[in-house]
């Protein structure tokens, strides 16, 4: 295929991302730190935050933002979602026309609560956007287990050829033409894998997880709905089959906040202890305003925010559930 990738942001998932891209097509992968590029080119591994696992030979890693760029005829987005307009407006002077832009990011811009593909839309009107999302934990996938995921874009053509660049036999990518849906799906997961990390650290057993994850679906896919997603996609890989890897994996960054949160430390003491974001720390907050937009009642979410936020306790929030009045479960979709 005569296409040419360029990732950036060389975090775990943009690399792994890379890493799969270059098994098909020249593959760029962009890295703020000098370190992880000559790491990648050198030896085949990014050590900051993948070591001991093996990428594609033909991955090449650069810290030269133009470079990287002036080549990509598909251009993908790794970076969190804080810093994903900044970055995008850096590289917005070399992009080529009509170049597709995919978001790996699973969050909202902060400031305006939009999605990354609106965010593509202000920087690169014109350009198809879409995601990459489903649950994709990078180690397991550089360890060769099988795995599945959602390329998520309005044009079906552009989504066919982009499932062909990532897919490998143990990684499946499908196809799904609703970009909001999956979009909402993996921002709003971020926040209910929060609060299974919490029963988690409180240590309230399986039934307790096991409510979290199904009520905490409710929870994402009637804001979805309401956003303007498929239910469909709710209950497919970018919804349920993200939920579940991220509020049960011993590897996902969100779900091990929650877990120290449950044990009693600080959101601050976490987050200085990592290396990496937890999206769903800073869009739980954002996850309340919109649902008080589209009147929509999340108590998940609003625990998990005045736990992150307002300095609630993790017990005090599970309490506070716990009491909440009981409805039938099927009142939420009257």
């Amino acid at each position: 295929m005569n296409i040419g990738v360029t990732v950036l942001g060389a975090g775990s998932w943009g690399t792994t991302v890379a890493h799969l891209a270059a098994s098909n097509v020249p593959t760029v992968l962009w890295a703020r730190d000098p370190q992880v590029a000559e790491d990648i080119n050198r030896d085949h591994m990014n050590r900051r935050y993948l070591d001991g696992y093996d990428l594609n030979p033909g991955l090449r890693a650069t810290t030269d933002l133009p470079e990287a760029v002036a080549v990509a005829d598909v251009l993908v987005m790794g970076v969190p979602s804080k810093a994903f307009r900044q970055t995008l407006e850096a590289a917005q002077p070399y992009v080529r026309a009509w170049v597709p832009v995919v978001s790996l990011a699973k969050g909202f811009e902060a400031s305006s609560h939009k999605r990354m593909t609106e965010v593509i839309g202000d920087v690169l009107p014109g350009h198809p956007a879409g995601v990459l999302t489903g649950p994709n934990l990078a180690k397991e996938i550089l360890a060769g287990s099988a795995a599945a995921a959602v390329i998520a874009m309005s044009d079906p053509f552009i989504a066919e050829r982009l499932q062909e660049i990532f897919s490998q036999d143990l990684f499946r990518v499908y196809t799904n033409p609703d970009v909001v849906g999956a979009e909402v799906a993996g921002a709003l997961k971020n926040v209910i894998a929060l609060a299974a990390g919490m029963a988690d650290g409180l240590g309230t057993g399986d039934n307790t997880r096991a409510a979290v994850i199904t009520r905490g679906l409710n929870e994402l896919t009637r804001l979805g709905v309401a956003m303007g997603g498929n239910p469909e996609t709710f209950a497919g890989l970018a919804g349920m089959g993200d939920l579940v890897a991220t509020c049960i994996s011993s590897q996902s960054r969100n779900r091990h906040v929650g877990e120290e949160l449950g044990k009693g430390k600080t959101i601050e003491q976490i987050i200085e202890e990592m290396d990496q974001v937890a999206e769903g720390v800073k869009t739980a907050g954002i996850v309340l305003e919109l649902a008080a937009n589209y009147g929509i009642e999340m108590p998940i979410a609003e625990e998990v925010a005045a736990v992150c936020h307002d300095g609630r306790t993790a017990d005090e929030a599970y309490r506070g559930l716990i009491r909440r009045e009981v409805s039938s479960e099927l009142d939420d979709y009257s």
